[in-house]
C-alpha cells in the first residue's frame, strides 16, 4: 500500500493536469521498483485514481516487455523459440493484454487435437485432420476483409478472433500441430506465407488447402517471380520474426503511426544487425 493513500487519491483528482502528471511521475518511479505499491489506488473505488494507477502499471509493464523482446532482438541469433517470440511481441505491442490465457487457449487446443492424430494414417491425413480442427470446427481462417491491420499479427487477437494472416494463422497450425508430436515448418515464400508438415505443403490461410508443387509455383507466377527451389526452404526463427514486424512496419505505416513504426524499425534493425555480426 502507498503510504498516505488518501492524499495521493485527493492529487490524483486535482484539477491541475500539471499537478497529477507530477504525481503519477512519482508514482512511476516508486512502482518500477515495487510494481505492487500500486495495488491500493488500481483499486479504489474512485474510477478515475483507479484508471490514473492503471494506467502507471501499464506502462511500467510495457517498458518491461519491450525492453525483454529488444533483447531478444538483440541477442537472439537463430536459435530461438518463433512461439516465445511472438508471445513476447504481443505484450511488447499491447502490455494491458496478459497473454497466459491465449497461451492456455493454444495448449488446450493441442491437447484436443493430440487425441485424434492416431487416427491419420500418414503426413497428407495429418494435415486433414489439422484443418478440419482448425479451419472446419474451430473456424481459423484469413482475414480478407481487413487484410492490414494490427490484431492480425498479434497473436492474442489472432487467437480470440480466429482470423488473420497467412503468417500468423501458419503460427497457429504449428502451435497446435506440435502440441500433438507434428513438426510443421513455415515456408517464407515470397508474397503469401505458407507451411509445409514432412513434405506437404497448404495453406492456413485458405482454409489449409493442399498445395502442390504447381499451385505453389502459381503463387510466385502471379507475382511475376520465378520459382527456386530456396523458395521452399523453411523459415528461421529470425526470418519468421523479420517478416511478423515487415507486416506490422507496413500496417503502422499505413495508419501513420510513426512512433510504433519507429520502435518496429528498431527492432528490425536490430535483428538484422545481429545476423550479420552473427
Amino acid at each position: 500500500m502507498v503510504p498516505n493513500t488518501q492524499a495521493l487519491i485527493r492529487l490524483l483528482n486535482d484539477d491541475d493536469p500539471q499537478t497529477v502528471r507530477l504525481v503519477k511521475e512519482q508514482l512511476f518511479s516508486m512502482a518500477e521498483d515495487n510494481p505492487r505499491c500500486l495495488d491500493g489506488l488500481s483499486n479504489a473505488d474512485d474510477e478515475q485514481v483507479s484508471r490514473h494507477a492503471r494506467d502507471i502499471i501499464n506502462n511500467i509493464q510495457g517498458q518491461n516487455a519491450a525492453r525483454d523482446f529488444e533483447l531478444l532482438c538483440h541477442l537472439g541469433g537463430e536459435n530461438f523459440s518463433i512461439e516465445q517470440a511472438t508471445w513476447m511481441l504481443a505484450r511488447a505491442v499491447e502490455p494491458e493484454k496478459c497473454t497466459s490465457p491465449f497461451e492456455e487457449q493454444i495448449n488446450d487446443w493441442g491437447l484436443e487435437f493430440l487425441s485424434r492424430v492416431p487416427s491419420a494414417s500418414d503426413s497428407g491425413e495429418r494435415v486433414l485432420l489439422l484443418t478440419e480442427f482448425l479451419s472446419d470446427e474451430l473456424g481459423f481462417r484469413g482475414n480478407s476483409s481487413c487484410y492490414y491491420c494490427e490484431e492480425n499479427s498479434l497473436l492474442p487477437h489472432v487467437v480470440s478472433s480466429r482470423v488473420g494472416i497467412p503468417i500468423s494463422l501458419a503460427l497457429v497450425y504449428m502451435m497446435v500441430g506440435s502440441r500433438a508430436g507434428m513438426r510443421i515448418e513455415g515456408i517464407n515464400l515470397p508474397g503469401h506465407f505458407i507451411a509445409r508438415h514432412a513434405g506437404v505443403f497448404f495453406d492456413p490461410f485458405h482454409a489449409g488447402r493442399i498445395l502442390k508443387l504447381p499451385d505453389v509455383n502459381q503463387l510466385l507466377v502471379r507475382q511475376n517471380i520465378e520459382f527456386k527451389e530456396s523458395h521452399l526452404l523453411p523459415a528461421t526463427p529470425r526470418q519468421f520474426l523479420l517478416r511478423m514486424l515487415a507486416n506490422l512496419l507496413y500496417v503502422y505505416d499505413l495508419d501513420e503511426e510513426d512512433e510504433k513504426r519507429d520502435r518496429v524499425k528498431e527492432w528490425m534493425d536490430a535483428i538484422s544487425y545481429c545476423a550479420v555480426a552473427g
